[in-house]
């Protein structure tokens, strides 16, 4: 699979990358079989990024994404730093906050220099790992200043001493990335939601931005939430981990539809779209099982006919000025 480099840095991440979020109980439990099997099933693939955090899972995540990756040889991992955790009596479970797993742990938010530092060395301890390869500030919306005051310039010692490759953000918004991008030195942003087949609100400012900063996109949560992940769309479809609108839910069906004419199904031109802009690196997809793994893998290596591009343009579908992949 083709590798891509990140921003001005020497780390490449697979053009298709591996979100690891599912395997650590999203919505509903995973057994470590299973969740093991996902992760082999992305590395046979060609698959060489995965992405993991520890509020994903508690820090479930992270652990089995590392005891997977144990024989691996070949692949790039991205974690997180802004949410810690803090031990606790066993209290039920995490459903609140979105994943079926034990509540032994709680979130707590700390983008000080010494927590950065801190949650880094917990997510080492749980990969199994010596360093990663990117880390990202995890959904600092709310924290702007001490993001930028303490943890940024953590980020950029670790990347001085060589710690870390890359350093950067992820969030499901876009505003406050481009000011990162314009403001600090990151190599790289992940964008979640806001640059899809379905929504290309990014395109405007943080893309362009991104461009001419030389800071790469990694461009994740490409189905909606789910709205895009099935060929004939559900009516009870999540959009923003939420009911979609029934607006959305006509658009998609639509999208499903002029797709259908060219042999091309939804999720594989979601999967695709966001590629065609030079500034995405990867799209990274979570996958529960193999099998989704697997067909994720083939629906982005079958490529999308132009004429399938230009009838979404033409009905209104896509933007006219939204770049396309080339086939």
């Amino acid at each position: 699979m083709r590798k891509v480099p990140l921003g001005r840095t020497s780390v490449e991440v697979s053009a298709l990358g591996f979100g690891a979020a599912p395997m650590a109980g999203l919505y509903r439990s995973v057994s470590e079989e299973v969740a093991a099997e996902s992760v082999a099933a992305a590395l046979e693939a060609g698959v060489s990024y995965f992405d993991t955090a520890p509020h994903y899972g508690l820090g479930l995540s992270e652990r089995r994404l590392g005891k997977a990756l144990a024989s691996a040889s070949d692949f790039v991992v991205s974690t997180k730093v802004g949410r810690r955790l803090e031990p606790i009596p066993v209290a039920g479970d995490d459903l609140a906050n979105g994943f079926a797993v034990p509540a032994t742990h709680r979130r707590f938010w700390d983008f000080s220099a010494a927590g950065v530092l801190a949650s880094v060395e917990s997510s080492l301890d749980r990969l199994g790992l010596s360093r990663v390869d990117i880390l990202l500030l995890h959904d600092p919306d709310d924290h702007w200043d001490r993001a930028v005051g303490e943890a940024l310039p953590a980020l950029e010692e670790l990347r001085a001493k060589g710690s870390v490759g890359a350093i950067g953000a992820g969030m499901n918004q876009w505003q406050m990335l481009a000011r990162l991008v314009a403001e600090t030195s990151v190599d790289v942003v992940m964008l979640a939601g806001r640059y899809t087949l379905l929504e290309q609100s990014a395109l405007d400012e943080l893309l362009p931005l991104c461009s001419q900063r030389q800071v790469s996109v990694l461009a994740a949560g490409v189905f909606n939430s789910g709205l895009l992940s099935r060929p004939v769309v559900a009516p009870d479809a999540k959009y923003n981990y939420e009911e979609a609108p029934p607006e959305l839910i006509k658009t998609a069906r639509r999208m499903a539809e002029v797709c259908g004419r060219f042999g091309v199904t939804l999720p594989q031109a979601a999967l695709q779209f966001p590629l065609g802009h030079p500034a995405v690196a990867s799209v990274v997809i979570g996958a529960r099982t193999a099998e989704q793994m697997a067909e994720n893998a083939r629906l982005f290596a079958s490529p999308v006919p132009q004429e399938c591009w230009a009838a979404l343009k033409s009905e209104g579908l896509l933007r006219q000025d939204a770049p396309v992949p080339s086939s």
